[in-house]
């Protein structure tokens, strides 16, 4: 990734919410409830257009390199941190609470931002090889590794054939986000309240937007267990490791939480 590199956030002051929900005219919601007026937030939240995600990381031939593979893994994982940053709700909760929960959440956050960005999975494999050859491992171990990356590939292609739609994404990303097995939540009820509220706007905007599809909200419902089924560690290795070196991932993600827009590369962890 270039020296210096700041990673530029385009979303909206944040607010305080109160429970207050209000649509305003170009949403994508019709449904003028108090839950779609809550995905209409999550959307907002949003630090980058998806559609922009990968679109400085291409090479002139169309095809990403390591160095921009990485840096797109980078705008993921900063994108992840910064949407929960700004989501109705978890700004309220206590600082110890927010990072448990990322802490625990931020691989399944990242393969969903992988899957809704159409992230290039394929060079994953390039990645490990690159990886490989920089820090040999044994052939037991090096198996086991590629075995963890197919299922990282996997995960990802299984949620682009169901063609999720942005508003989709937010409520999965905030289902995932509140969850009570983080250690140590000083709320635990409240967070098992915000999850429910999720998983209720979700099954409204999916009966509302595909009523010829029954099963939608099931299908959806059905691929987050197996997000956790996804190595963090493999994704720490396979990403992260190039730029910030030996540095725990959780200790980025709470210096991403902590230092918000001002979080730039290179990294250099918070004393």
């Amino acid at each position: 990734m270039a020296e210096g590199l700041t990673v530029q956030r385009g979303r909206l002051p944040t607010q305080s919410y109160h429970g207050q929900f209000a649509l305003t005219n170009g949403d994508p919601l019709q449904c003028h409830s108090y839950l779609s007026g809550y995905i209409s937030l999550l959307l907002r939240a949003e630090p980058y257009p998806t559609s922009r995600f990968g679109s400085q990381c291409l090479q002139s031939n169309n095809i990403m390199g390591i160095e921009n593979i990485c840096e797109l893994a980078a705008r993921m994982l900063f994108s992840a941190v910064e949407w929960a940053r700004n989501i109705p709700f978890f700004p309220d909760l206590q600082v110890t609470d927010q990072v448990a929960l990322l802490r625990l959440t931020w691989s399944e956050l990242f393969v969903l931002n992988a899957a809704q960005c159409s992230m290039p999975v394929h060079v994953a494999p390039l990645l490990a090889a690159a990886g490989l050859h920089a820090s040999p491992m044994s052939a037991d171990r090096v198996v086991a590794f590629m075995d963890h990356i197919r299922v990282f590939q996997e995960q990802v292609e299984k949620l682009k054939v169901l063609h999720v739609d942005s508003a989709e994404y937010s409520c999965i990303k905030a289902i995932v986000l509140f969850t009570t097995d983080a250690c140590g939540l000083s709320d635990v009820a409240h967070v098992e309240g915000l999850q429910e509220k999720s998983q209720c706007a979700l099954e409204e905007y999916v009966r509302s937007q595909y009523p010829n599809q029954p099963n939608r909200f099931g299908k959806l419902l059905l691929r987050l267990p197996s997000l956790r089924t996804v190595s963090s560690s493999v994704i720490e290795q396979l990403f992260f490791v190039r730029l910030v070196g030996k540095t725990p991932i959780e200790t980025l993600i709470r210096d991403m939480l902590l230092s918000g827009s001002s979080f730039n590369w290179p990294y250099m962890p918070i004393q």
